[in-house]
């Protein structure tokens, strides 16, 4: 059974260093060409600009070094899994070709696009041709030990060269077939490092600092849209406080008036405008206490997001099964956008899912925090503007946290939230 399994692996291995070489031949036989006439006509086109007739062509022709670029990057995720970030700035939907064209120069990304194209035909081209001539290059030296190497001889005009092994008589074709052996071993360990290899130097020169600049760029957002929630949740307080425990403030304290008047001549009365005050004053009490759990729940702060959920899914009309696995707490700001974040989610399933049961799970793994909720409803659910799920996307985005919905129609839907921390 071990010897299937190695062979198996064997096999397998040898069919990912055959499609890496082809994958590789491919790459250079079509970016030699197209990375030269894109390098070519970008600097004429530059060149011309200060004529006007660049105002036309380059942004035709960067958009087309950026169509190249996007084609690098997919494939370097889709075969090797690298990931090559880019960070285009935004263009004017009707920018004239002056403007079009200087927004595109001065854009560092673009400019990255550029700067790989001569990169890309000369040590791209190698790293994209060697697994090639790895894979290929020993087929040759295993048919000059087979007896086939009289042809190459006499085409050579008596010694044939395979590498540095020259080649002249059957003995020294099996020089040549040892040679190949090497080769065809350093190719089996090291193809696919080297397709990496082609892939990272892409990377090094069009990544750039994009990575850097996407997340200043999502700082922002998240930082706005902070901001945004924070001044309407204080709107939200300001309110419910005028609209409730205010109002009620304020008629309890003019029944507390009417009664310092009617104690005396009407006790009757005084004595039911008493109980209507402590009507007033434990209806408002209710009210402050479900504004404080709105801001902050006590049980998230005394006892920990696992409590907090449990005593929210109490709460909840539908039988909603909770799991906790947190063998720490984490900050309490993260702990509060994950609260709500779940509270959201839990009040939109209610709601909207048309389902009977709901599940819950809170675990920490990897240094991520991660929250499941599913239900078994109709399905359909969808990040979107105007939806919950969209603020609950937001509220995570704050702490580089992430929001996944699965939710085909028919059901069942299971939202995801990940926020990257540390428990203590």
């Amino acid at each position: 059974m071990n010897t299937d399994i190695t062979r198996g692996t064997v096999r397998a291995r040898a069919k990912e260093v055959l499609l890496d070489a082809v994958r590789g031949l491919t790459l250079a036989v079509a970016v030699l060409p197209l990375g030269v006439a894109f390098l070519v006509l970008t600097l004429l086109s530059v060149a011309f600009v200060p004529l006007g007739i660049g105002l036309f062509t380059t942004p035709a022709i960067l958009t087309g070094v950026r169509a190249l670029a996007d084609v690098h990057r997919r494939l370097a995720e889709e075969w090797c899994g690298v990931r090559i970030p880019a960070a285009y700035r935004p263009m004017p939907a009707k920018a004239n070709p002056w403007t079009r064209t200087f927004r595109l120069l001065g854009d560092p990304q673009v400019r990255r696009d550029v700067l790989w194209l001569p990169v890309s035909v000369t040590a791209g081209f190698v790293t994209a041709l060697l697994p090639a001539l790895l894979v290929f290059y020993p087929v040759e030296g295993f048919l000059l030990a087979a007896g086939l190497w009289r042809p190459y001889v006499s085409g050579a005009g008596g010694t044939y060269w395979y590498a540095f092994v020259p080649v002249s008589d059957q003995t020294s074709a099996f020089g040549a077939g040892g040679l190949a052996a090497v080769l065809a071993v350093v190719a089996y360990r090291f193809v696919p490092r080297t397709m990496k290899a082609h892939f990272k130097l892409g990377r090094a020169v069009l990544g750039g600092d994009a990575e850097l600049t996407e997340r200043v760029r999502v700082l922002t957002e998240t930082r706005r849209d902070a901001v945004d929630t924070s001044a309407a949740e204080l709107r939200r307080i300001e309110r419910d406080l005028h609209d409730g425990a205010q109002a009620r403030l304020v008629a309890m304290g003019m029944d507390l008036g009417t009664i310092e008047m009617l104690v005396e001549h009407d006790p009757a009365q005084a004595k039911q405008l008493l109980a209507q005050a402590r009507r007033n004053s434990a209806e408002a009490l209710e009210e402050l206490r479900d504004l404080v759990r709105g801001i902050h729940p006590p049980v998230l702060a005394e006892r920990g997001l696992g409590d907090a959920v449990r005593a929210l899914a109490l709460r909840l009309p539908l039988p909603t099964e909770v799991t906790v696995e947190l063998p720490g707490r984490a900050d309490a700001p993260v702990e509060s956008a994950a609260y709500f974040a779940v509270s959201e989610v839990l009040t939109n399933a209610v709601k909207h899912s048309g389902a009977d049961r709901i599940w819950a799970d809170l675990h920490h793994t990897d240094g991520r925090l991660r929250i499941t909720v599913t239900d078994n409803g109709k399905g359909g659910a969808a990040v979107g503007a105007g939806s919950g799920l969209a603020g609950v996307e937001r509220r995570l985005g704050t702490f580089d946290g992430v929001l996944a919905v699965s939710s085909p129609a028919g059901g069942p839907t299971m939202v995801t939230m990940e926020i990257p921390c540390v428990l203590s």
